[in-house]
């Protein structure tokens, strides 16, 4: 079976990061200050972000250079292959072709790291001492613990209190690499007592989680802040994902009908797909590009197009995003990574823009879906890469449906050796499916921010 698995040599790894704010179809709506309703600057991110952080937030040049110092960290993992499902593609009978990019193989174990070690490189050389975050399954608290240790920087990681229970060996890798993991809400910030005093068994979520991260990195002089998805500098650091995707996609003469991601705040969506949305962008070619995230925590697929708070406390400035309600607490679904209630400004304005599209799925078809990548494809995945799974399989029956070849790339963004918890419940028959109520979510919207005059 020839082009399996296809390898990008090293000389071929991206030298620069892909920033589609050049090629937008309009600009972005810019952050507000919630109290002046004005369009915020630098000087109001500088107490959380490096400088080399905000001017890249903020550029609108399309290619942007990499650091040597990060290339070197990057090169002992990238380039990630570009793996052809044929396993998968006997199992379903289908005429499809199922490609999958494997973010696996970076030691935290996922797509984070390409995002992680930028953050922590310019924090060190703008001499910042401690960095504070927020993960909701522990992968991004894990790749950020792993630069931080790289770098030298101290590192404390706000968890998800409903993941910190559910899956405590990730607590344990980024114990291992050095950073202090809290169960969020803790009693440590304002925001999590806050939390705390309206409900006591409150099982997290990454708006609250993100909002003990912001208070601590704004209340102490030597640290700063690290987001590991939604904003825009983050979306840029992970296109080297699709970069990566599209040289091999060449190499074997092949180009993507349907490209597909899992969605939680946009990161390894928009690292996968980008590159491509640009060809669309251009004309050049026009792939389905479909975001795929749980029907628990559905931002673009319920949501509206607004104003809103990126956490729950809203000390954030106000992102025009598709949201929930940032006071929205998804229920506890396995993919974790998944329960956010916004989505990145930038794959908000590419889906109000029909560019691309989104499904939501329940989690008891997704994880049937990933056992049978695993006894196939033999990886497997983790939950929130598992949506992207089954939103594949599920195109790929349609193919044969109809009876049409069909060229389907999804990344899989994860490994889920340390998600077995929730593969060991969905095989005793415990998984259910957890949807948004809809009285809750006309709750949360009703409590939607008016730039300018506060809540």
């Amino acid at each position: 079976m020839e082009h399996t698995c296809i390898h990008l040599p090293a000389s071929e790894m991206p030298r620069q990061w892909y920033n589609i704010q050049a090629d937008l179809p309009r600009p972005l709506d810019p952050p507000i200050h919630p109290a002046t309703g004005q369009p915020i600057g630098p000087e109001d991110l500088a107490p959380i972000f490096p400088m080399g952080l905000i001017e890249q937030e903020v550029s609108q040049q399309r290619w942007v250079d990499i650091p040597d110092e990060i290339l070197t960290v990057l090169a002992r993992w990238r380039p990630t292959p570009l793996v052809r499902a044929r396993r998968l593609e006997a199992a379903l009978d289908t005429p499809a072709r199922i490609y999958y990019k494997n973010e696996s193989f970076s030691p935290a174990g996922s797509h984070k790291p390409n995002t992680a070690v930028a953050q922590a490189y310019y924090n060190k050389r703008e001499g910042v001492r401690r960095i504070c975050t927020e993960t909701g399954a522990g992968q991004w608290g894990s790749a950020l613990a792993m630069a931080c240790a790289i770098f030298g920087l101290d590192c404390r990681v706000y968890m998800v209190r409903v993941s910190y229970e559910q899956k405590p060996y990730r607590r344990v890798l980024m114990n291992c690499y050095g950073a202090e993991v809290l169960p969020s809400p803790t009693r440590l910030t304002q925001a999590g007592r806050s939390v705390l005093e309206r409900d006591p068994e409150c099982p997290g979520s990454l708006g609250i989680a993100i909002s003990e991260a912001v208070e601590d990195a704004a209340t102490h002089d030597d640290t700063k802040y690290s987001l590991g998805s939604v904003l825009n500098h983050v979306l840029m650091h992970q296109t080297v994902i699709g970069l990566e995707a599209k040289k091999q996609f060449e190499m074997v003469g092949d180009y993507p009908d349907v490209l597909i991601g899992c969605h939680g705040g946009g990161s390894n969506f928009a690292g996968f797909t980008f590159p491509f949305v640009a060809d669309k962008i251009a004309g050049t070619h026009n792939p389905e590009v479909i975001a795929v995230e749980p029907a628990a925590s559905p931002s673009l697929t319920r949501g509206p197009y607004a104003y809103d708070f990126g956490d729950t406390a809203g000390m954030t400035p106000l992102l025009k995003m598709f949201t929930l309600g940032h006071g929205f607490v998804p229920p506890p679904v396995h993919a974790g990574g998944l329960r956010y209630h916004g989505a990145a400004p930038l794959v908000s304005l590419l889906k109000a823009e029909g560019l691309i599209d989104a499904v939501a799925y329940p989690q008891t078809p997704v994880f049937e879906s990933a056992v049978l990548f695993a006894r196939t494809e033999l990886w497997i995945p983790a939950p929130e890469s598992a949506h992207a799974v089954h939103c594949a399989i599920e195109k790929a029956r349609q193919a044969k449906a109809e009876g049409r070849e069909m060229v389907i790339a999804f990344n899989l963004s994860g490994h889920g050796l340390l998600d077995l918890a929730g593969y060991d419940q969905h095989f005793a028959g415990k998984l259910e499916d957890l949807e948004m109520p809809e009285e809750e979510l006309k709750r949360a919207l009703a409590e939607l921010p008016k730039p300018g005059g506060g809540q």
